[in-house]
């Protein structure tokens, strides 16, 4: 965390308890985003650090391996959480925090929502297709065609509830979202 130099030990005491609990709340909401609790507590530590760290730094910090801080590292940069950015002089990889958690959110959900969408779009469309073509097959057998019809009853109100889901991720990427639920600057 950033360096706090001309406070009392007290001071320091006091912003260095609430820090830590930030961060361990960061890191024990985490997964939320599908990640651990120590990459939680990775980008705590990098977001009240005060500017672009190496992995060294953070491995030193947080008593990790290189290994275990550069796989952390690279989830959060996987995420857009964080940003391996250059610095003049530096040979080694730099990261900072992406500050802006409305963004964050954003940026997670809608790559995984989307991913999820499509994945189940695709499978509601072929079911379905297959079960048409299986009811026009036999078209005198009622039982079969009952039941057809009610499990492409139930894939329809499921595709239904995903092209809502398409039109939240899309109002998420264009930041339509925030005219609806602005956000609260201060």
């Amino acid at each position: 965390m950033a360096p706090i130099e001309g406070l009392t030990e007290e001071q320091i005491r006091v912003i260095e308890k609430s820090r830590r609990r930030v961060v361990d709340s960061i890191g024990n909401n985490m997964d939320l985003y599908g990640v651990t609790t120590s990459i939680g507590h990775l980008y705590g530590m990098m977001y009240f650090h005060g500017g672009p760290v190496t992995l060294d730094e953070m491995g030193e910090e947080m008593g990790l391996s290189k290994t275990s801080i550069s796989t952390g590292m690279r989830t959060l940069v996987d995420l857009k959480m964080i940003s391996k950015i250059w610095g003049k002089g530096s040979r080694k990889d730099l990261y900072e925090v992406e500050e802006d958690w409305h963004q964050n959110f954003v940026d997670y959900f809608s790559i995984k929502w989307r991913k999820s969408l499509e994945m189940n779009m695709t499978a509601l469309n072929k079911s379905l297709k297959e079960l048409r073509a299986l009811r026009d097959e036999n078209p005198d057998n009622e039982q079969l065609t009952a039941q057809i019809e009610l499990d492409m009853a139930k894939m329809t109100h499921a595709q239904q509830y995903y092209k809502w889901l398409d039109r939240f991720i899309d109002a998420l990427e264009s930041g339509d979202i925030f005219d609806w639920v602005p956000r609260e600057d201060s």
